[in-house]
């Protein structure tokens, strides 16, 4: 089912769509421009732990606008949409501890984008939040054919570090300066991992800043370790467009 996203004249529109990893079924949203004509860069968002929210298909929306074409990919499956940060532990931890099958929810979301008449397959990039910045992370460690990832305030601990090899494309990471969440040897070890691969990397700090500043939803409480962070997300999203201007040019 297609419905715009605005008025009956918007151009965005958006549609569900269902596949499959293995035997679990999973429910992910497409997004686009109809305006705009012909094979378009593709952008994969993973969600955060709460799984597919509004959030993602806002952004889902922002990057339409842009002229890309963006799926929200579902790590979870069909019907398993956590309620509370809880349940939503339980479930983030199911995959965190799980990197394989991680990999191949994520890359199945990325097949799914690239079958998409509306993208140029060879044009595709993937971003994620929070436990979705670290997916996308691991979907670069997998191997996959991309363009370029972006996490923001991601997980950037890896089991098997020497997977950073596998990385073919471009990686930012977008990151609070003063994220409790993330331990100074994670930092300094994913940095190991990206030298020692010869990855071409960027890895961007964001003063004043904690877990989860680009959600809204994650009030302004800094105390608590996780804040949304006005300037940090506009900065933030700003160097994501610079970084796609150069993979995408």
């Amino acid at each position: 089912m297609l419905a715009g996203t605005g008025s009956v004249h918007a151009a965005i529109q958006s549609k569900t769509i269902e596949y499959q990893q293995g035997d679990t079924t999973l429910e992910g949203v497409l997004t686009w421009d109809d305006a705009v004509a012909g094979p378009r860069p593709g952008v994969l968002i993973v969600h955060q732990w709460l799984g597919i929210t509004d959030y993602e298909k806002h952004r889902a929306e922002m990057l339409a606008q842009m002229g890309y074409v963006a799926f929200c990919a579902d790590i979870y499956g069909k019907g398993i949409r956590p309620a509370n940060t809880d349940e939503a532990g339980v479930e983030a931890t199911k995959f965190k501890s799980n990197r394989a099958l991680l990999r191949q929810r994520v890359n199945a979301g990325l097949d799914q984008l690239k079958k998409s008449p509306l993208v140029d397959a060879k044009r595709v990039a993937a971003i994620g939040y929070c436990f979705g910045g670290t997916t996308v992370i691991e979907l670069a460690r997998s191997g996959a054919e991309l363009s370029g990832i972006v996490s923001f305030h991601g997980g950037l601990d890896s089991p098997t570090p020497a997977d950073g090899k596998n990385i073919k494309c471009p990686v930012l990471v977008c990151h609070g300066a003063d994220d409790p969440l993330t331990k100074p040897a994670d930092l300094a070890a994913f940095e190991s991992e990206m030298r020692n691969a010869n990855v071409d990397w960027r890895l961007i700090k964001y003063g004043g800043a904690v877990h989860a500043f680009t959600q809204p939803m994650a009030g302004n409480d800094n105390s608590k370790g996780f804040a949304y962070n006005e300037r940090a997300d506009r900065r933030s999203w700003q160097d994501m467009k610079l970084f796609f201007g150069e993979i995408f040019k």
